[in-house]
């Protein structure tokens, strides 16, 4: 799979391929693009080098076995949700791990575990609502907002990576911003009734 021309074929090409032949080498070839970013981008969030390569590991894991019950327009887009989503969950479990050794042996509090565990149980609500939410967007809306907010991406450069026109990029991002507050406001109420 060292052919020079398989480094030209486009993420979605190599998507594509690994879609018709199942053949995991398409995947790995992609997968390699962005490993170090990935690698990167694990480092920043559980700041250590040996979770984040722990941490690369099961998300390409993760990634061979979720690719294909996926609809993937932006590989790019969509992995890094996927490794920001890993890195919170790791952060999340080893900080509710922490809480509970400092709880058990310090406070032997009730009190203070219960709040912990609404305060992350609301931060779980929120995110999967937000999730909900975005998934309910017009896919160039989702695409727009997903690149603007989460790959900090300038309206031009996404304008270069959609083929969008300026004016669109920003169209959908302002619009995709007020659809996941209305939606986020109606879920909200949805779960306070």
């Amino acid at each position: 799979m060292n052919n020079p021309d398989i480094q030209q074929l486009t993420d979605q090409e190599l998507l594509q391929r690994f879609k018709a032949d199942n053949n995991s080498d398409w995947i790995g070839v992609l997968f390699d693009r962005y490993a170090l970013l990935l690698l990167g981008m694990c480092m920043k969030y559980l700041k250590n080098e040996e979770d984040a390569r722990d941490a690369v590991q099961q998300i390409f894991l993760k990634m061979l076995s979720d690719i294909n019950k996926h609809e993937i327009q932006y590989f790019r887009a969509w992995i890094y949700q996927v490794t920001k989503n890993y890195c919170l969950m790791q952060l999340r479990q080893k900080h509710l791990k922490y809480k509970e050794e400092i709880s058990d042996k310090h406070m032997g509090g009730i009190a203070a575990d219960t709040e912990d565990k609404q305060v992350y149980q609301e931060k779980d609500i929120l995110l999967e609502n937000m999730e909900l939410a975005m998934s309910q967007l017009n896919p160039e809306q989702r695409i727009c907002v997903e690149l603007f907010y989460l790959q900090k991406k300038s309206y031009q450069e996404i304008a270069d990576q959609t083929g969008y026109s300026l004016l669109q990029v920003k169209s959908y991002i302002q619009n995709g911003k007020r659809n996941l507050k209305l939606l986020l406001e109606k879920q909200q109420r949805a779960n306070k009734s």
